[in-house]
């Protein structure tokens, strides 16, 4: 059975990149646009990976993971990927639940590399 990742981020061009690369590589996506609409989607059914914006409206990337750690569903690993490239970034980002911080914007062999190790599948 194919793993399924959600690709949380407000710019449409970059979802449509990551979601390009994963399913190029077998993985089957779902998009959501904010924290809020990724938050609906993973309690509904789910996924086996999160891949997260920071900066979005209605809910950031920081609130959705925080939320989700908070949730009775299985806890998976989830990538935050952003513009924002300080190490007080990264520090939040794990201290909302991250397993791992990216700077955009990612190449396809290092998203792919670290997708398949959260996963498992190297």
């Amino acid at each position: 059975m194919k793993k399924r990742v959600l690709v949380i981020d407000d710019a449409a061009t970059v979802r449509e990149y990551h979601c390009s690369i994963l399913k190029e590589a077998g993985f089957e996506t779902e998009e959501a646009v904010n924290g809020l609409e990724a938050l609906e989607k993973a309690l509904k059914n789910p996924f086996d990976l999160y891949i997260v914006d920071i900066n979005m409206p209605k809910m950031d990337g920081y609130s959705f993971l925080k939320e989700l750690r908070t949730q009775k569903i299985p806890q998976v690993p989830a990538i935050m990927v952003s513009t924002e490239a300080e190490e007080k970034d990264r520090e939040s980002a794990f201290k909302a639940g991250a397993n791992l911080y990216l700077v955009k914007p990612v190449t396809p062999e290092i998203l792919l590399r670290y997708v398949k190790i959260l996963l498992g599948e190297v």
